[in-house]
């Protein structure tokens, strides 16, 4: 081959090579501008991730709305006047001094206690049991915003097992109370207690929820001398230390202050008790007035009935309490009660003996009225007494 031919032969080579580059150079720009144009033209799947999150926000909320109920708002509106109690109580421990001598000293030692308690006005006062704050030498109230106040004694009703407290700031927020004389069996009950906030530096409440069990539960007097009367029984769970808390119904109001439970273990099995509020209103008022539960004076003594009493009397059976004194110029006599009248009911109570009778005069207050149904010659007579403050 001629150098000539060779020298047209490469140039051709060349210039084939030279235009197929330019060809893909230009095909893969073609490409990157179909990438940009797609990209810019079809918003759709930013568009569905916006509209999918807008519907996954849409349903939380829905859900957040579904799980609020009358149940969460009741603990809403007292939450905040619930308190925890901590007090200090000094006791004394006789110490023998000598294993030969009857020799003993006195020592004075200090008890922490826990408690719960219900800011029942805007002026600071606080419902509890008296139980818990008996013989408290120091008292320290936390609510649940975590402010602290030293708590006062206005008066304690050990009796009935109600204590008043006081405590002095501003903004003192307050629960509603409401009333316990038409509380239905089977409606929702709310029991809420706040002994651990100054232990585990949480200001917020427990709270257990459950129905009314039963209504007007009468118990004897115990062994610390407390009556408890037309209580209320509930199956939400009054654990230690939610002693004085509130118990409260599905309007959030106050309907009782949590007192005890019956348990053989010492746990909660669901039966627990409280004092019904419209009790608690009546002594707190007293407490509060005079600082005390006045002394009542009905102005008579009564003692159970034997089978003798009742063969002497002509009675069927042993059922009611006997007058066996009846003070000149007292209430009873004024109002003609009798020695040796028998007292079978008292304010529409049956009465069978002299435990009866104490605990249907249990809830009385000066100024109340008695009325009693007692037979006489065995006819029935009713006689209404008022009750006067004992001087």
């Amino acid at each position: 081959m001629r150098l000539k031919d060779l020298i047209w032969v490469l140039a051709i080579i060349l210039i084939a090579f030279l235009v197929f580059d330019k060809i893909q150079e230009k095909k893969e720009i073609e490409q990157v501008q179909e990438q940009l144009t797609f990209q810019k033209a079809s918003p759709e799947i930013p568009e569905t991730q916006k509209k999918e999150a807008d519907l996954s926000k849409q349903k939380n909320t829905e859900t957040l709305f579904s799980r609020r109920n009358a149940i969460t708002n009741a603990v809403e509106k007292v939450e905040p006047s619930v308190v925890s109690i901590n007090v200090i109580k000094t006791k004394i421990v006789r110490r023998r001094l000598s294993l030969f001598f009857n020799f003993y000293d006195e020592i004075p030692y200090n008890v922490k206690g826990i408690g719960s308690g219900v800011i029942f006005n805007e002026n600071g006062y606080i419902i509890t049991n008296a139980h818990v704050v008996e013989g408290a030498t120091e008292i320290k109230i936390i609510l649940t915003d975590n402010r602290q106040f030293d708590g006062e004694i206005i008066g304690l009703d050990e009796v009935h097992d109600i204590a008043i407290l006081k405590i002095e700031g501003e903004n003192i927020p307050h629960a509603r109370l409401g009333t316990s004389d038409d509380l239905i069996i089977g409606e929702w009950s709310i029991a809420l207690g706040n002994p651990y906030a100054f232990l585990i530096k949480d200001s917020k409440p427990s709270v257990s929820v459950g129905v009314i069990s039963a209504v007007n539960r009468d118990f004897a007097e115990n062994q610390d001398g407390k009556i408890y009367r037309r209580m209320i029984q509930t199956d939400a769970a009054i654990n230690q230390g939610n002693s004085g808390g509130p118990l409260v119904n599905i309007n959030g109001e106050v309907i009782g202050i949590n007192s005890f439970i019956f348990s053989e273990s010492g746990g909660n099995i669901g039966i627990g008790f409280a004092i019904p509020i419209n009790r608690v209103k009546e002594v707190a008022q007293e407490l509060i007035e005079y600082g005390k539960i006045r002394e009542i004076w009905f102005g008579f003594k009564v003692q159970d009935l034997n089978p003798m009493l009742a063969s002497y009397l002509g009675l069927k059976d042993l059922d009611g309490v006997l007058v066996n004194k009846v003070q000149e110029n007292g209430p009873a006599a004024k109002a003609g009660l009798k020695k040796l009248d028998i007292i079978t009911k008292i304010n529409g109570l049956r009465i069978k003996d002299t435990a009866d009778a104490e605990l249907a005069v249990s809830d009385i207050s000066v100024g109340d009225h008695l009325l009693i149904e007692v037979l006489r010659e065995n006819k029935k007579i009713q006689i209404e007494i008022l009750a006067k403050e004992y001087k």
